[in-house]
């Protein structure tokens, strides 16, 4: 199958850069597996002078070598390469055209989503994974429906008597306790009391918005209402309903055709916890208060008694992965990952993955899948992963041996700066470069995102233009007015038609569904709003979920941009039984195109006339 690599080289448009590879299902991309051979064609009649080319190929972090193309008769150079040959691995290349013995010159494209910067220039980038990287088939063509436990459904089964806890009778009361500035202290120590029971009895809501894996923030027990400062990984949190209520949840779930995904806090834990016990309130052990403590090496303690912390806050201390103990208690073959996938739980997303060392997460999927070949493994990235480094060091996500995928945050900022500011262009853009980054199966499984509870809620970012520089008092009681509102809802409604038709899985953050607002963290984590939802964007959510469930080729099927452009943007999903295109104007005029076909959201007829600020899935 031919696959064009590229538009055009430099002002000789008709010097083009081609790729063919054997598999069958091949598209647009820079990520092949070891079994495959691709085949590069550069079109570069000889009349422009060149008179031979090289391709200057090298493995990430070593030097490169020139490798010449063969030339054929019609005009072009070729040159195949066999993937197995090479190796599972990171490489960058560009080619280099030559007139005699001079360099006419060497590729650089600054529209080429593949291309990748890199000391001594750009270069286009080519990863090769294992041939056995494969990811969950059950999570694709599915919806991910994330909750913050404690603000979802009250189910009154739980405790609610901790010491050190506030517990607010009122489910509507407004949140109160935030940081004064950025940065500052700030308990969390308040709670609303929801619960996993309480989740457990909304299963059938659920249901009806076609959700087939629930993501959980944190449900450990800790100090925090968030529970990203873990102090016990054994325990399910009392205020949630412990242990007994995660395994409830698991198997109602299970029976409704669901999996819970946990979220995996492994880069550090609590200050106030049976590992480090800075408080004192697990007795006398843990590692700041006993220097014997088996836990003492978890953590990276200074000569002054000072300690390494996540991003300097003391009350998380951060845990030191490159002792094999404390990575063998989350990541080995018995750890913490492992067993909580053999009771049950169907995979986790990892917190800062970024900050999990190469091993920890080699160890981790190693043990993980052996415990169930099907767990889902998403790691919190925040750019492209194919290429990321972190802390001075490559990342090799996505070679077979690490993540199956990551939440998709560039995605989001695309689609907010779309509807925003009429950037369709730069969405275009960035769909191609994640899709051609990524291997397929990957693409298939990218947590695509519009809110989650490390950000503003959607509707509240596409309905307020003017919040950035307020403070927390000022956030904490901003809102909306109706015609803002009316215009965001018109907004998200296609932010979430392209979110749950591109690559990947739509992920909807709790109430975003029902309308809530809320501005930055703890403002976009406040109880959902039960008996007020927003009931037009319910339904429409709904049909989002129906459009997945009945279409195969959002579960498997093959992507393509077909136009990006200011306020406009159209692409499609296809496999070899049917195509479906995504048509999206976020301008204040209609605008015609030539498609025309059912739009499978209402069932009307589309006759290529699409409205101001709207959005369609057409069945061609």
């Amino acid at each position: 199958m031919l696959i064009k690599y590229a538009d055009r080289l430099t002002a000789h448009s008709e010097i083009t850069i081609e790729k063919h590879s054997m598999e069958e299902n091949a598209s647009l991309r820079g990520a092949f597996s070891e079994v495959e051979k691709v085949t590069w064609i550069v079109n570069a009649p000889r009349e422009f002078g060149v008179s031979g080319v090289l391709m200057r190929f090298n493995c990430d972090g070593e030097e490169f070598k020139d490798l010449r193309l063969e030339w054929n008769e019609n005009g072009t150079y070729t040159i195949t390469l066999d993937m197995s040959e090479i190796g599972v691995g990171l490489y960058f290349y560009s080619f280099v055209l030559l007139r005699g013995r001079d360099t006419l010159f060497t590729s650089s494209i600054d529209n080429v989503n593949f291309e990748c910067t890199r000391k001594g220039g750009k270069s286009f980038m080519l990863s090769v994974y294992s041939k056995d990287f494969t990811t969950p088939d059950w999570f694709k063509g599915g919806v991910m429906y994330q909750i913050f436990p404690d603000r979802f459904y009250k189910s009154g089964r739980s405790k609610q008597d901790r010491n050190n806890a506030i517990y607010l009778n009122d489910w509507e009361a407004p949140i109160t306790q935030y940081a004064a500035y950025p940065g500052a202290p700030v308990e969390n120590n308040y709670f609303y009391g929801g619960d996993l029971y309480g989740i457990a009895e909304k299963l059938d809501y659920l249901k009806s918005i076609g959700v087939n894996t629930i993501y959980l923030n944190p449900i450990f027990e800790a100090y925090s209402n968030h529970r990203y400062d873990t102090a016990d990984y054994s325990k399910v949190d009392e205020c949630l309903g412990g242990n007994e209520a995660l395994r409830e949840l698991i198997d109602k779930a299970k029976a409704e055709g669901m999996r819970v995904v946990l979220d995996g806090v492994f880069n550090h834990t609590g200050d106030d916890s049976i590992y480090f016990n800075r408080r004192g309130n697990y007795g006398n052990g843990g590692a700041f208060k006993d220097k014997n403590s088996p836990y003492r090496d978890w953590y990276c303690f200074r000569p002054d008694g000072k300690y390494d912390s996540w991003w300097g806050i003391e009350i998380m201390p951060r845990l030191n992965h490159k002792n094999e103990s404390c990575r063998a208690f989350f990541a080995g073959e018995k750890g913490i990952c492992a067993s909580q996938i053999e009771n049950g739980i169907g995979g986790w997303r990892l917190d800062v993955a970024d900050e999990l060392c190469n091993e920890f997460l080699d160890d981790l999927r190693e043990n993980v899948k052996k415990a169930d070949p099907e767990a889902l493994i998403i790691g919190e990235v925040w750019e492209n992963a194919a290429n990321k480094i972190a802390y001075g060091e490559r990342r090799r996500y996505f070679l077979g041996r690490q993540l199956d995928s990551v939440m998709n945050y560039p995605l989001r900022t695309g689609i907010i700066n779309f509807l925003k500011r009429g950037d369709g262009a730069s969405l275009g853009r960035t769909m191609t470069e994640l899709y051609a980054s990524y291997p397929k199966c990957v693409s298939d499984c990218l947590m695509n995102i519009v809110g989650t509870h490390d950000t503003e809620r959607i509707i509240s970012v596409l309905g307020d233009c003017n919040f950035g520089e307020l403070c927390n008092s000022e956030l904490s009681c901003r809102c909306l007015c109706t015609e803002q509102k009316n215009k965001a809802a018109d907004l998200l409604k296609i932010a979430s038609i392209i979110q749950y038709t591109v690559y990947g899985v739509p992920s909807l953050y709790y109430g975003d569904e029902a309308g809530e607002e809320g501005y930055h963290d703890p403002f976009c984590r406040k109880p959902f709003p039960w008996g007020k939802e927003n009931a037009e964007l319910e339904a429409h959510y709904k049909a989002l979920g129906k459009l997945r469930r009945k279409n195969s080729v959002y579960k498997d099927g093959l992507f393509k941009v077909l136009c990006a452009k200011d306020n406009y943007i159209a692409f499609e999903r296809y496999n070899n039984k049917e195509r479906i295109v995504t048509l999206a104007n976020a301008g204040d005029t209609e605008y015609e195109t030539d498609t025309i076909g059912t739009d499978l959201l209402t069932g009307e007829k589309f006759e290529g006339r699409l409205a101001p600020k709207s959005a369609v899935v057409v069945r061609i």
